[in-house]
């Protein structure tokens, strides 16, 4: 099964995949595991209204991508079809393509950043949002002499990420860092303007541009 992120707000100038694939393929992948999602399940699973599945589910049954069938107890089941099979794996094959493209292109990004920190001897950082970009943040500090300081995330706090416990905004005037990096894939004009707002400095806040 692919894993894939909501809808990242980032301009990594890249070729975007469409985030209506992006959906449809998510709902092929569930429809796909033989376990009879409900649209409410959907709708939790993917993050998205109930409306917003039940119009994806009419529009894709439309195109013939799967059939719908009634199981016990009155439950609805999609069973995906030939072309419905064949459209998950040309949206799969879509989709790495564009995930290695994004991978590749942070990568480089994150090199020159970083390399411009240690210019300008950063020692220890934070990163803002726990996230796929976090991720492949932490792999490319591995290449400098950079420390993480702590994984911020307002919505994740007291999880786990790569070892490390997420903190919440609350906490990040405590931990002494030289730069903060915003990794979130959400709005980061909000999250910049929050942490401007809580006292921090312009200057010690950094984007991956």
């Amino acid at each position: 099964m692919v894993v894939l992120p909501t809808k990242p707000d980032l301009n990594l100038n890249r070729k975007k995949m469409d985030h209506k694939h992006i959906r449809t393929l998510q709902i092929l992948e569930e429809i796909d595991n033989d376990h009879a999602p409900s649209q409410r399940d959907l709708a939790r699973k993917l993050n998205i209204s109930l409306g917003l599945v039940n119009s994806f589910i009419r529009r894709l049954a439309h195109k013939g991508y799967f059939k719908v069938t009634t199981i016990p107890k009155n439950r609805v089941k999609y069973i995906l079809t030939p072309k419905g099979a064949a459209e998950k794996t040309r949206l799969t094959y879509e989709y790495i393509q564009y995930s290695y493209k994004f991978y590749k292109n942070a990568r480089q990004k994150l090199r020159d950043l970083f390399q411009g920190f240690m210019r300008d001897d950063v020692k220890k950082i934070i990163f803002y949002g726990a996230t796929d970009l976090a991720e492949i943040a932490f792999v490319s500090l591995q290449e400098t002499t950079i420390k993480i300081a702590a994984v911020v995330d307002e919505k994740k706090a007291g999880e786990q990420f790569l070892g490390i416990e997420i903190q919440s905004i609350e906490r990040m005037n405590e931990i002494e860092c030289d730069r903060i990096l915003i990794t979130t894939t959400g709005s980061r004009k909000t999250v910049l303007d929050k942490l401007i707002n809580q006292g921090t400095k312009r200057n010690k806040i950094s984007l991956i541009k």
